[in-house]
């Protein structure tokens, strides 16, 4: 088949044993909406190849790129007319045509469980993968953090010092630190190198922490400051070279539930009183109030999220920095190629069974309300392309969103118990859950189906992670062993 642009931008296909091919007139947009063009007469036999060409054409890739194409929210598989008619869609209308880049990379989907490791006395709370993908963390009710040795898979080292059960964890996106919040609200800083405390716990929160937010590499290098969202109501950044509470931010009027640093420096935290709160962080004022929520907020997802907790380390994770400003400056180009020319995205999700995207650097009115859950959504998540929203629900479900409308895509089911956790593959294709029902279970984007089923836990599943290089998945729970699964 021939594609050939001429000069009026109309491109025409030829075939050479007939002339008289129907003809759509089709428009295409990027993700936000943005034409390529003018539109143009596309013959009905064109299909995802011919696109695949025509757009890398229009765009003048000099490498050709895969990309992916919608029409109306469902991915054309087949040629134009045969989706026409299955889908009865009018062809006196113009057909906007979506085109989406895909990761030129694969991801293999983990199938089974490479090892169990004993090692804590109590339930897995968290797991963590570095930035790098090079290393494993894991927080416990046994008041421990664990750093786990990937190679060998086994125990590297035992972080001891909290004196209650270890909530969460969160690695510097440089990789160089680990911090940890406890039930009794106080935090501790690792050297992941040493498994030793860069210092004494870090005192100020009167209740147990919720959540914990490194400022991204791209803003600040090498990292230190981080936030911490606690149930008594308040935030605080914390400086690990300064070791204290820099700011202290304070207005929520009930527990903070999660916390996010945003790519444009900005903090936003969700909690129990139904708003979503925003902060500079010089001065720690007060910038947008974001409100809709009937209920608490549970969950924030940022549409930069991969990028931001990932830094200058891509997919491979192979990466050597010589110093800290090339690591910033490698980290603002990831950055910046990931948003595009759009603003920062946020989700949020809530025990009134709904979610909003947001544009809050935009607007203080959500972009959409997105409902579909029959009962409290626990964890939100955007895929590392950020075009996709995934949701994990007490109603047993994971649901799949369009990442830039908010519009409802998939449901999940499968599982049989409430979905606590979910995390995607690096390359936006897969999506992981783990849940109550002591399973794991791997979505296929593409096919919206159960791509492996990862039963092996003996009881609930409360943390999973997919490293950011892809290659292995980590899973801890009630019954007090981790486990990581491979392709």
């Amino acid at each position: 088949m021939e594609m050939e642009a001429d000069a009026a931008g109309v491109v025409s296909m030829e075939e050479e044993d007939n002339e008289f091919t129907k003809r759509v007139i089709c428009q295409l947009t990027d993700s936000e909406g943005a034409p390529l063009g003018a539109p143009i007469f596309l013959p009905e036999n064109a299909g995802p190849k011919e696109l695949q060409q025509l757009v890398n054409k229009l765009l003048n890739n000099e490498e050709k790129l895969p990309y992916s194409f919608y029409v109306s929210d469902h991915e054309l598989l087949v040629h134009l007319g045969a989706y026409l008619k299955k889908n009865k869609v009018s062809v006196e209308k113009v057909i906007t045509i979506v085109y989406q880049p895909q990761a030129v990379f694969r991801i293999r989907p983990v199938t089974r469980c490479s090892s169990t490791i004993a090692g804590h006395n109590e339930a897995v709370l968290s797991v963590s993968f570095s930035p790098d993908g090079r290393q494993l963390a894991s927080g416990s009710g046994d008041t421990t953090v664990r750093l786990w040795d990937l190679s060998t898979q086994t125990p590297l080292f035992t972080c001891k010092g909290h004196k209650n059960w270890v909530l969460c964890i969160a690695w510097s996106p440089d990789g160089k630190h680990l911090v940890s919040g406890s039930k009794t609200g106080e935090l501790i800083c690792w050297d992941p190198q040493t498994g030793n405390a860069s210092g004494n716990p870090l005192m100020g929160h009167k209740k147990w922490i919720t959540g914990i937010s490194w400022e991204p590499v791209h803003l600040s290098a090498p990292c230190r400051r981080f936030v911490s969202a606690s149930k008594d109501g308040d935030a605080r950044i914390w400086d690990v070279t300064l070791k204290k509470s820099v700011i202290c931010l304070t207005g929520h009027t009930l527990a903070i539930t999660c916390v996010k640093w945003g790519g444009d420096g900005v903090i936003y935290t969700g909690s129990q009183d139904c708003t979503i709160k925003m902060w500079e962080t010089t001065q720690g004022k007060l910038i947008r109030e974001l409100k809709g929520h009937g209920h608490w907020v549970n969950s924030l997802a940022l549409s930069t999220e991969y990028v931001l907790r990932t830094g200058a380390f891509d997919h491979t994770g192979k990466q050597k920095y010589s110093s800290p400003e090339e690591m910033k400056k490698v980290a603002l180009e990831r950055y910046n190629k990931t948003k595009g020319g759009a603003p920062e995205r946020l989700v949020s999700g809530s025990d009134d069974f709904t979610m909003f995207l947001w544009e809050p650097t935009v607007s203080k009115q959500p972009k959409t309300r997105m409902t579909g859950h029959q009962q409290l959504v626990n964890h939100v998540y955007f895929s590392p392309d950020g075009l996709w929203i995934a949701s994990a629900s007490f109603d047993k479900s994971v649901k799949l969103w369009n990442g830039i409308t908010g519009k409802f895509v998939a449901a999940f089911r499968g599982h049989v118990g409430p979905v606590y956790q979910i995390s995607w593959s690096a390359d936006s294709r897969l999506l992981l859950s783990g849940s109550k029902d002591s399973t794991l279970k791997v979505w296929d984007i593409r096919t919206q189906k159960l791509k492996q089923d990862l039963p092996g836990h003996e009881d609930e599943v409360f943390a999973v992670d997919w490293s950011p290089d892809g290659e292995k998945v980590a899973s801890g729970g009630k019954d007090k062993v981790l486990k990581l699964w491979m392709g």
